[in-house]
Parts: structure tokens; C-alpha cells; sequence
């Protein structure tokens, strides 16, 4: 089994930042993607941003200039870190690993529980 835990989700000021943490365990041979997802009150959920093993990424135009992911491929660890925070980023954010290989037969896709943002003065 797979688990995705979370952190680094809370409180922020409009103009504020923080970095957000998605680490993957159990028994992984390999991930493709892994990536943020983000849901907001009465809103479906959203892409926030993704990162394929090889580096290539994929932002929401919301987000662009503004947050950045990184990935440590060796700890299968992925990060958000999220600057010029405004109101509208409010939500709960949820990390995705997809496309992981736990044996040679058996590729899934994963969440984690997610984590509140709250930006507000």
C-alpha cells in the first residue's frame, strides 16, 4: 500500500508564503507524476501544478510566477513552495502521485489526505 502524507498547510497573510510537503511510502518501484491538486469551497478540484519524474512541469496559469514545484526523486518527496499568496488560493490542497509502479503488474494512482491554506488578513 501506498500513502501520500502531507504538511506544511496553514494561516497566511495576502502577500505571504508557504511550502508545502508531499512525501510517498511504501513498497514503489518507480512514480511517473507527482503533482497538487487544490479544492475550494463548492469548487471542483483543480490542478494546481505537476511534475513529471524527468522535471517537466505543468502550472495552472493562476499559479504561474508564483509558485514552484520541486521533486527529490530519491525520497519520492515533492514540494510546494507558494509565494505572493492571494485570498483566491484558499483551499484545500491535495498531493497526487500517478502512474506508481508498486510491481511489475500494477500501476495506480494516489491521494493524499490534503491540507488547509487559508490566505487572509
Amino acid at each position: 500500500q501506498v500513502q501520500l502524507v502531507e504538511s506544511g498547510g496553514g494561516l497566511v497573510q495576502p502577500g505571504g508564503s508557504l511550502r508545502l510537503s508531499c512525501a510517498a511510502s511504501g513498497n514503489i518501484f518507480s512514480i511517473y507524476a507527482m503533482g497538487w491538486y487544490r479544492q475550494a469551497p463548492g469548487k471542483q478540484r483543480e490542478l494546481v501544478v505537476a511534475i513529471t519524474s524527468g522535471g517537466s512541469t505543468n502550472y495552472a496559469d493562476s499559479v504561474k510566477g508564483r509558485f514552484t514545484i520541486s521533486r527529490d526523486n530519491a525520497k519520492n518527496t515533492v514540494y510546494l513552495q507558494m509565494n505572493s499568496l492571494k485570498p483566491e488560493d484558499k483551499a484545500v490542497y491535495y498531493c497526487n502521485a500517478d502512474k506508481v509502479r508498486t510491481s511489475a503488474w500494477n500501476i495506480d494512482n494516489y491521494w493524499g489526505q490534503g491540507t488547509q491554506v487559508t490566505v487572509s488578513s
